[in-house]
């Protein structure tokens, strides 16, 4: 939940970071974004108040305070006047986002049905709700409740048929031991030497969240060099990440001692080194690469044998870079499905070269000829 404000002035003072490609705007955030140009965002992440409607100090069975969200900006008089807030500024994002950029909403059960209906009614198609489990949740001190153990993020894309906008399916799948990354996260709260805290040992803003959270976020929806904003930028966790991570940022803050601990927070973030952000490429985007190149560089010879994983199978390789299987010939692939007496066949990934070393796989010498593009 986050850090936005309302009712502050357009005329409101700006502060930028000396890279013009992370900066925070000191305003209102419906007015600011208003400013930003039609089209020019690849991603939004917006962390809204969450209208936690509480009509009173929260205290523990010992009648300690529990230090709850109760600050003016996430107080409104009326469901209808959060819903007209919501409404502004979602139209002001959608507004500034690219047709192909994604949006994320994060919120508990105090308001995310309401702002996904109304993203719904503002023509938002949603791809996803994540369910951010977190490990170590904050319990129900009265008893009469389940522990709140988690908070919603919806991911939209700006309408129905938004076409080509990111997401990291690959990379998410090879972080996660090769199995498709789920819609349930598991991550722990904002603690430790992580949680921003003033002069007076205090929480500078009671709901800052794990950068583990928007890294995530950030690694399956962005790509390095992307606009990312925050329309409620708090303390600047969205803006940290997105600078370790070499995208470009702009945060939108009401509050003027937020902003400024915010600033400090994300000028000192230093980015990752670039190749260890380069995109993940997938095998349909990656350099188109023949058979015939692998004869052509001399790596396989006319004449030279494949064989299957087990040496059971052997096709024989011609000068014109299509293979012999008896008295079949063909591509790597129909040779491949022909030996086998299967439909289909990747070539690459079924066939082997003898070396000194043993059998390697053809798509291992495809790998090197791939290494040598990037590098030219």
């Amino acid at each position: 939940m986050v850090e936005s404000r309302r009712g502050a002035s357009v005329r409101a003072p700006r502060t930028n970071f000396e890279s013009a490609s992370h900066r925070i705007i000191i305003g209102d955030c419906v007015a600011e974004m208003s400013k930003l140009q039609a089209g020019s965002v690849d991603l939004v992440f917006a962390d809204p108040p969450y209208n936690l409607q509480l009509k009173g100090d929260l205290k523990r069975p010992d009648e300690s305070h529990v230090d709850a969200v109760n600050d003016d900006w996430d107080k409104f008089d009326s469901f209808s006047a959060y819903d007209d807030f919501t409404r502004a500024w979602l139209l002001a994002a959608r507004r500034a986002m690219k047709p192909s950029a994604t949006i994320w909403v994060i919120g508990s059960y105090h308001n995310i049905f309401r702002v996904g209906a109304i993203m719904q009614d503002l023509g938002f198609w949603l791809l996803n709700d994540i369910v951010w489990r977190k490990t170590n949740p904050m319990p129900n001190f009265r008893g009469r409740r389940f522990t709140n153990a988690h908070e919603t993020m919806i991911w939209a894309a700006r309408d129905e048929k938004a076409k080509g906008y990111t997401f990291n399916y690959e990379a998410l799948k090879a972080a996660n031991e090769d199995v498709q990354a789920r819609s349930d996260w598991l991550i722990p709260l904002c603690t430790g030497e992580e949680r921003l805290k003033g002069a007076d040992g205090k929480k500078v803003h009671p709901t800052q969240k794990p950068e583990g959270l928007l890294a995530r976020v950030l690694l399956s929806s962005s790509k390095p060099g992307d606009l990312v904003i925050d329309p409620f930028n708090g303390t600047g966790t969205t803006g940290a990440v997105a600078k370790r991570l070499g995208r470009s940022y702009i945060g939108f803050e009401r509050d003027k001692t937020y902003a400024k601990a915010a600033e400090a927070r994300i000028a000192a973030v230093e980015p990752l080194p670039e190749a260890s952000l380069a995109p993940f490429m997938t095998a349909r985007e990656a350099p188109r690469v023949a058979f015939s190149e692998l004869i052509e560089r001399g790596m396989i010879m006319p004449g030279t044998k494949l064989f299957d994983a087990k040496k059971k199978l052997g096709a024989l390789v011609r000068a014109d870079g299509a293979i012999m299987f008896g008295d079949k010939v063909g591509s790597i692939h129909r040779i491949g499905a022909v030996a086998q007496g299967a439909q289909a066949c990747n070539g690459w990934t079924f066939w082997h070269v003898e070396t000194k070393k043993g059998l390697k796989l053809i798509d291992e010498l495809r790998a090197e000829i791939r290494a040598g593009m990037g590098a030219e």
